[in-house]
This record gives C-alpha cells, structure tokens and sequence, in this order.
C-alpha cells in the first residue's frame, strides 16, 4: 500500500471532476500535483501542493481552492483532520482505522511493500567497475562496484529487467605492458632472470608472480624465451587470469555480473568501423583540426586534421577525435563502438557507473548515444566520486601487498562485506566519502550499519521468545488495534517505504535506502528505550506475553529493515 498514490489518486479525481462540472482550468501535465511527506512540524501524514498548482493557474487564491479540495477530501472516511497551511498546502491526519487496514495490507504484501507498481517495466543494462584488466580492484573501483550493484538490485525490486555489465578494456598500451609484466615475472620464475622494476610502464604488484605462476602452470612445455613469439597467446592467458581475480574481488563484495563484454572482441569483429559507418551515414562525421586545449602545458601541440565526429552538436564542449595521428582509432572510437553494440542490444535504458576521472568523459559518450539512438535520455551517467579511508582521525594506509594501491580485499579483510558495501552507500556518489574505521567497528548510534543490524536483532528477539519465526507469515484474525501516537509516529515513518524506492529508483540514488533504514531504525530503538520506564511501550509484558499488535508492528519493521538490506546486499543477524 503506497499512501502517497493512494491520496494523489483521490486529489486528482476530485480535480478532474472539478474541471468537468465548473470552469476550473487543470495544467496539461497532472504530474506538477504530488503528495509528499510533510514537515514534522505539523501534526500531518501526508500534504498535497494541489492548491497551489491549481489556484495559481486559476488566477485563484490558493487558501481559497484549498477549501474547495478540503470540502471533497472530508468525505474520506479514513482523514482524521484536514489542516490548509500557507501559501497553500493541504495537510492531511489519517485515522487509527486507516493504519489499520495498512498494516494488515502491508503484512499480507510482505516483501513486496515498496514496489512501485504504477511504473513502466523497461530492459536496463548497468555497466560498473569496468577498470582495466591489470590487477585486483582497488579501493577507487569499491564504491562505483557498490553503486552499480545496489541500482541493479533496485531496479529489478521494481520489477525491471536489469543485466550487469563488466566493459573489459583488454586493448591497447595498457594490456600490451601488462603482457610483458607477465612475461618478465615468468622469466624470473623460470630463468631467475632479474625483473625490470626501474621500467615505469611496467606492473610490479605481487599479483604479477601469481598470474606467471598459474601460467607457468597451465603451460609447462610452453618456451617463453621470446616475447614476440609469445606475446599473443600470453596475452590472452593473462588477461584471462586476471580477470579471474577481478571476479574473485568482485565475489568477496557479493557482486556477480551478468556479462564480461571484451574491447578486443569489438574491435576484432570490425564494430568500430560499422559504427563510424553508421555516424558517416548520419553526416555526424567530417575531417578536421582540433585546436591545443587551453590548458595544455605543452609548446608541442600540432593542428593536424582527423576524423571527427560532430558530438557539439548534442551538447559537448567540443568535437572529438576518432583516430589517432597513427591512423589507429582512439579510446572514444572504441567507447563509442561499445555503445552502438548496447544499442542493438534492445536495451530501453543504458546506465553507466563512471570513476571520479572520468566525470569529463560523460558530455561525450552521452552525445555519441543520442546520436545513434535519437534519444537524449537514452543513457544515464552515474559518477561514484572518491574515498578517504579513514583511521583514529588520520589517513589510513593498509598492506599494499597487491601492488601500488590498497586493493578490495584489503578492506573487506579489515572490516567485512557487510561494512564495506552498507558505509560506501551511505552517502550521495557524487560526493567524495570518509571511510572511517573507527566508526565502522563501533557498536553504536554512530555506525549506521550497527544501528540497522541492532533493530533487526531486537525484533528477532522478541519473536524468539513466542516461538515464532520472524520470516515467517502472521495470522491475525481482527486487525482492530489502538495504536499509540509514538507507534504512530513509526508506522508514518514506515508509509514513507514506498516513496524512499520510487525516488531512490527514478533517480537512481540507492544511498536512500541506507539512509531511510538508520531513520527507521533510531524511531524504533528510540520507542524501544521507552519501555524502560514505560510498561505499556514493552513488547513483552509481566505475563511474558506479548499482544498481537505488538507482534504486527514489529514484524512490519522487520519487513521493511529485511528487504531493505536485502537491496543495500547487506545481512540482517538474528542475534547480535
């Protein structure tokens, strides 16, 4: 039961019927009417912004159309109250046989409270972590890692199609240093041959040795005297080992993708020059020079002229090059050629998780798929945005075993999974984020995750002394309950489940949700601490019973804190 549809619904055929029988003017989109949650300042559980909307069209003092609306809401068996608050709010008190008929509708509902039902079902394909195939994933990759799996859980808790997407960059310089990494690790092995660590294009991690070795394993009548003799099945051996790793990091985190897409794979099947086929058809592309950027410190900038595609004309900051001065297609080539293949895919909406260095890169590739597609909402570029990892208030430096970096593993080895994925999404990805490891080994108010462990920790115990199992179905035969204003106040804050999804989800920002279940959660602790003076606030009583409206109001809580964290990818103990 969303209660915010539910009103928005009622308002808008008091509207509609309104426009019908007077003269009263309604906008072209109904979409500008909402029912939102109000402040907690007033004594109301939902307010509508309808009076406004429509007075200011009316040319109507909204107070005065505020009647009018109030007059036709009055009807509602279930309002309490109806408050008109300046400039023009219409807030709403609902009565105890309305929580009622909730709570019985959301018991019955179970883990399906929250879905927005009312919203189109659409394909989505969410592209994350995508670092390059050089090494185990660090820290920089954890939080995009999160976002992207935490918005594919979202979606497909709203009933989406969703498939996860690793973009695998196994083309160009980068792989070629790799493979030689691999190979001077290999002759160290096996010809104690010194590697070169001085060379700075080279990868030096520990890493390395475990790739050569598996190698060296998998390959023992293989000869690696020669690079160029080995270079390309040696290639393709350790990207595959490495990739392995990355899907052990990935595992570690709870993330399974759905697809490994590989950029060499594009390029061998000629889908760069299809899609610039496609652009040259769209007269998108044309030979030309780009000036030095301003910013460029070097004297040796030259103006040549390339092969450029018009992305200026979709709202980027200027035209962008597809080959290299070598002939040779650049990076964007290869970006733009991976999008054209989502494309034909048949997804309805691409979603991309971008690193805090690429945030320039999105003007680009955005104008690139509007150009293919014809659909400037097309693709969606989500930025996860930098970690400071945190310790007794100072920067915090791990093992750095891994190579250069404090790697996944690093992490989740100091402080779990569950830490690790619930603090990452506790604050906006567009905001850098401090990751303090202090804080998250606290149990107390002051570590969130701890905080919504607790609550559902506390409900399980509650249900372990009747004997009932908190997963499972409660039947109440007369929902007929007298519930307090402090329980009310709860059940509000449940209500509100709904809309956290639907906003969290249309505007893909999952660190909602860790956020709404910490609130919920201190409303329940706070009401629990209340029985410590209070008897009639203790779920179980002197008899070492416990009533059945006691027994519905929290296994609502424990619904809501259980699907929630089953959202975040996030355990929910039973005993703490």
């Amino acid at each position: 039961m969303n209660i915010f549809d539910i009103y928005l619904d009622k308002i808008l055929k008091i509207v509609k019927d309104l426009n019908k029988k007077t003269s009263v003017q309604l906008p072209q989109k109904l979409n500008s009417i909402n029912v939102d949650i109000p402040p907690e300042k007033f004594d109301a559980d939902i307010s509508s912004n309808v009076a406004m909307v429509v007075g200011k069209l009316n040319k109507t003092n909204p107070m005065e159309f505020g009647k009018i609306i109030e007059k036709e809401l009055s009807k509602d068996e279930n309002i309490e109250k109806i408050e008109l608050i300046k400039p023009g709010f219409v807030n709403i008190k609902l009565k105890q046989v309305f929580w009622n008929k909730f709570l019985e509708d959301i018991i019955k509902n179970n883990h399906k409270f929250g879905i927005n039902n009312k919203e189109n079902k659409i394909k989505y394909l969410v592209e994350f972590v995508s670092a390059n195939p050089t090494g185990p994933l660090h820290v920089g990759h954890c939080r995009g890692a999160i976002l992207g799996d935490v918005i594919s859980n979202l979606l497909k808790f709203n009933n989406h199609t969703v498939s996860k997407e690793y973009y695998v960059n196994d083309y160009g310089n980068q792989v070629i240093n790799f493979t030689k990494s691999v190979y001077f690790r290999i002759r160290e092995i096996i010809n104690k041959d010194k590697f070169p660590i001085d060379n700075p294009d080279l990868y030096p991690g520990d890493y390395i040795i475990e790739i050569a070795n598996n190698i060296i394993n998998q390959n023992k009548d293989k000869k690696f005297d020669n690079f160029e003799n080995v270079s390309s099945d040696l290639k393709d051996a350790s990207i595959k080992e490495s990739i392995k790793l990355i899907k052990k990091n990935l595992e570690s985190l709870g993330i399974l993708h759905d697809h490994f897409q590989s950029e060499t794979d594009l390029v061998n099947k000629n889908e760069v020059e299809k899609v610039i086929e496609k652009l040259k058809e769209k007269n998108l592309v044309y030979t030309g020079k780009i000036k030095a950027p301003e910013t460029n410190e070097e004297k040796n900038w030259v103006e040549r002229d390339q092969l450029l595609f018009k992305s200026t004309d979709f709202g980027d900051d200027k035209d962008r090059a597809l080959q290299k001065s070598d002939n040779t297609w650049t990076y964007f080539a290869s970006d733009v050629a991976y999008h054209y293949n989502k494309l034909n895919r048949k997804y309805d909406k691409l979603v991309n998780i971008l690193g805090a260095d690429h945030a320039g890169y999105i003007k680009r590739i955005s104008s690139s798929v509007e150009a293919l597609s014809g659909d400037k909402n097309k693709l969606v570029c989500k930025v996860s945005q930098l970690v400071k990892l945190i310790k007794d208030g100072k920067p915090f430096k791990m093992s750095k075993r891994k190579g250069s970096y404090i790697t996944v593993d690093d992490l989740i080895n100091e402080v779990g999974k569950d830490a690790t994925r619930f603090i990452m999404l506790n604050r906006s990805s567009d905001v850098e984020l401090d990751f303090d490891f202090t804080k998250v080994k606290e149990k107390s108010k002051d570590n969130p995750l701890y905080y919504v462990q607790y609550c559902y920790a506390r409900i399980s115990s509650v249900f372990r002394h009747i004997n009932k199992n908190i997963e499972g179905n409660i039947e109440v035969k007369n929902y007929n309950f007298n519930y307090t204003d402090d329980e009310i106040k709860i059940l509000k804050k449940i209500s509100q489940w709904p809309k956290c999804i639907e906003i969290a989800s249309n505007k893909l920002e999952p660190h909602r949700i860790p956020t709404y279940l910490y609130e919920l959660s201190s409303e329940f602790h706070s009401y629990w601490n209340m029985g410590k003076d209070d008897k009639n606030k203790r779920f179980i009583d002197d008899n070492k019973n416990i009533s059945d409206d006691k027994i519905i109001f929290l296994k609502a809580i424990s619904n809501v804190i259980k699907t929630g964290m089953n959202i975040v990818g996030v355990s929910t103990p039973e005993k703490m």
